[in-house]
């Protein structure tokens, strides 16, 4: 049986409590109104989101383990997405991994993933082609035919559709059961007749350097932390620290650990209870110390001074969810969030 459920928030940082199949943290990179749309189809074996969001954005990915997930631009017009340095076109697919993947992207953003096991999609791919994937369809970006690759978007913006205006037909298990049967039919067959696009060497190098760089900064989020000490850490170059963030990031390692830390500040302030927080104790907790600077650059990226977010009402994520069961199919928990 299917369930499905849709959000609305403005605070990015719920965006880590919606996804079961993967750890994502996100990062808006411009001043505006942060909006994001999600809907969430959760069916036997199959994960299905569809994504929109209205400000650009860096996001790190990582997939659980024991699934495989992939993803793809949902609209020609949509906004442009660079997956681990590279170009996403309409017509791709994006085979994510449980390492992390870093993804930029430019607003309005449109974007829809489908989540399996490892033993599902296997068993799929013996059952459909009569062979294993393709190696290479396992950790790559992935251009299938143009027909199945309409046939794809047509198929998930469909089940998309049905879980916003009829989603009780989603419970149906007939009916659950032959959309997934179809939908693992055609993602088979997208990845094992599609042509890959791999990253070259010098790229694969940046990523694993890029995702030593996340991983240390997410492991010291509360201090101050210098260049020279982040590159002794990784056991990077400077220079090749700093080109891996601008070819994956769009921007240099020390303007990303700012803007990570000003995100993080700003989900503190959020948490925190007026009447027995200080902005300045979150904000110096954080590893800024020259305050005056801090509030103007505060304000430049989020449309308000430290301490109009402190004030207002804790956890306050304009999150909803239209009128649906719990999710609470096998392998796939039910996600409460903050209304």
């Amino acid at each position: 049986m299917a369930l499905s459920r849709v959000f609305s928030f403005d605070d990015p940082s719920a965006c880590q409590a919606i996804f079961p199949s993967a750890d994502v943290a996100l990062f808006p990179t411009s001043k505006g109104n942060f909006h994001a749309d999600v809907t969430q189809i959760g069916m036997n074996g199959i994960w299905m989101h569809r994504i929109h969001i209205s400000l650009p954005e860096i996001n790190t990915v990582a997939v659980k383990p024991g699934r495989r997930s992939l993803g793809f631009l949902t609209e020609c017009n949509s906004s442009s997405l660079l997956d681990c340095g590279l170009d996403v076109l309409p017509g791709d697919i994006v085979m994510n991994r449980s390492d992390l993947v870093h993804q930029r992207s430019d607003a309005d953003f449109h974007y829809a993933t489908v989540s399996l096991p490892s033993e599902y999609l296997s068993a799929a791919a013996e059952a459909i082609t009569g062979r294993e994937l393709p190696e290479a369809a396992r950790k790559s970006i992935i251009r299938p035919p143009p027909g199945l690759m309409l046939r794809l978007l047509k198929m998930h913006k469909s089940i998309g559709q049905l879980a916003h205006d009829t989603p009780d037909i989603l419970e149906i298990p007939q009916v659950s059961r032959a959309l997934e049967n179809e939908l693992s039919h055609i993602v088979v067959r997208c990845l094992a007749e599609g042509h890959t696009a791999e990253p070259t060497a010098g790229r694969r190098s940046h990523h694993t350097i890029l995702t030593r760089f996340v991983e240390f900064l997410e492991a010291n989020p509360d201090r101050p932390l210098y260049l020279t000490e982040i590159c002794t850490a990784i056991g990077a170059a400077e220079r090749t620290l700093r080109a891996s963030c601008e070819e994956h990031l769009g921007m240099g390692p020390i303007r990303y650990l700012t803007l990570r830390r000003m995100h993080l500040v700003r989900r503190a302030l959020l948490a925190a209870h007026s009447s027995t927080a200080t902005v300045t104790r979150i904000v110096t907790d954080h590893g800024f110390w020259e305050l005056a600077r801090f509030s103007v650059a505060y304000r430049g990226l989020f449309g308000e001074s430290p301490s109009d977010t402190l004030r207002q009402p804790a956890e306050q994520t304009a999150t909803s969810s239209i009128a649906c069961p719990p999710l609470q199919p096998q392998n796939f928990p039910s996600r409460r969030l903050a209304s």
